[in-house]
């Protein structure tokens, strides 16, 4: 049996419409393979926040109301984040006559 036949299967549904299920790891969007075990070792430092907040959207039926303080304590998280801040590249301007420099 040759790889496309094993790894994709073909179901039909109640109202007779085809889809595809593929049946590997990872996710395949168009031709872009994706594998969600090389994201897994990255750091995600606001996933805890995000995933309640989230939950409480959910549970609530998207009523921000009911879930203000899931959202200040995901605000909060972010708002750290964006505190370490990376060293600065310099302008655009910069590097375009760094570049045209080394063609002369």
């Amino acid at each position: 049996m040759d790889i496309k036949k094993r790894d994709w299967q073909l179901a039909r549904g109640d109202a007779g419409e085809v889809e595809f299920k593929y049946r590997i790891m990872g996710r395949k969007a168009g031709s872009l393979y994706i594998n969600p075990k090389k994201f897994s070792s990255l750091h995600k430092p606001c996933m805890k926040e995000m995933i309640a907040f989230l939950n409480c959207l959910a549970v609530n039926n998207n009523s921000n109301d009911k879930c203000v303080r899931q959202k200040e304590l995901l605000s909060v998280c972010m708002d750290s984040q964006a505190t370490n801040k990376r060293k600065s590249w310099g302008s655009i301007n910069y590097h375009l006559q760094r570049l045209s420099r080394g063609r002369k």
